[in-house]
């Protein structure tokens, strides 16, 4: 689309253990030295894990796969980002085509070019299923920088398919995000995400994120296929595949602008 040369990536295979995901959830960790569990607090560990989610730029392109009744979809796609704030998505299989999704800064776009139409997303529409996966226009895109949202409480450890991981409670700030509470599963070595669950206010449990493969690419170490399933429906689950990846690379300047959403 803009020139760029794909480069194939190698994934390191897991097991049952994202994004977020994002999309989300859904970007790496720095590969750091494991240290006993009372040298780190929850705080630490997940500034860790949140290290290698914020690329200062990166390319991926992969594939989104429903399971429903009816069987499985596949829509492909090619994503920007840079930093923490900006997040660009777009569609490239043939049925969704030109679709894109924005992130920047607070703000949550969608541009349907049959239309030619962008709309700003805002409060309830942000956790929208998108193209009817289990996963939220918000999880897809949203912003990472947990700590301003949420406070951190270390359970304990656990071991998530034979990765001995943090196991580590996040309880909302405010209530302006999608999850009050959630619970995470780093990796004591690597400190990748392993698993995620996402609660209700009412402690009932909306959605499961699992890790299932992971990669190593540049110094980071980060999922490359997750499995998210919504709790609240009768769900076979979604993945979010990278198939390629590119780290530290020159966007176009105006990539993630609300004029460059309708070229």
């Amino acid at each position: 689309m803009y020139g760029y040369e794909k480069k194939r990536i190698n994934r390191n295979m897991t097991g049952y253990g994202k994004l977020p995901v994002p999309f989300l959830l859904f970007l790496g960790v720095l590969v750091l030295p494991a240290l006993p569990i009372s040298a780190l607090t929850a705080e630490e560990i997940i500034e860790r894990m949140e290290a290698n989610q914020t690329q200062s730029t990166a390319i991926f392109e992969g594939r989104m796969v429903i399971t429903d009744r009816f069987g499985d979809r596949t829509s492909t796609y090619i994503a920007h980002s840079e930093g923490e704030d900006r997040f660009l998505v777009e569609f490239t299989s043939r049925a969704e085509e030109g679709q894109r999704v924005l992130r920047r800064d607070d703000s949550l776009y969608l541009y349907y070019p049959d239309a030619r139409e962008t709309i700003r997303l805002q409060g309830a529409a942000l956790r929208d299923n998108l193209l009817g996966s289990d996963i939220s226009y918000e999880d897809m895109t949203g912003g990472r920088g947990l700590a301003s949202d949420y406070r951190f409480n270390l359970l304990g450890e656990e071991t998530v398919d034979g990765h001995r991981s943090y196991k580590v409670e996040l309880n909302a700030r405010t209530t302006s995000v999608a999850y009050p509470r959630q619970i995470y599963w780093v990796d004591r070595e690597d400190f990748v995400l392993r698993k995620a669950e996402q609660y209700a206010r009412s402690g009932r449990l909306l959605k499961t994120m699992h890790i299932l493969e992971t990669i190593r690419q540049d110094g980071y170490h980060f999922p490359s296929r997750i499995r998210v399933v919504d709790e609240t429906r009768r769900s076979s689950g979604t993945e979010m595949i990278i198939e390629s990846a590119r780290l530290g690379v020159d966007l176009p300047r105006d990539i993630f602008s609300l004029d460059a959403l309708t070229w």
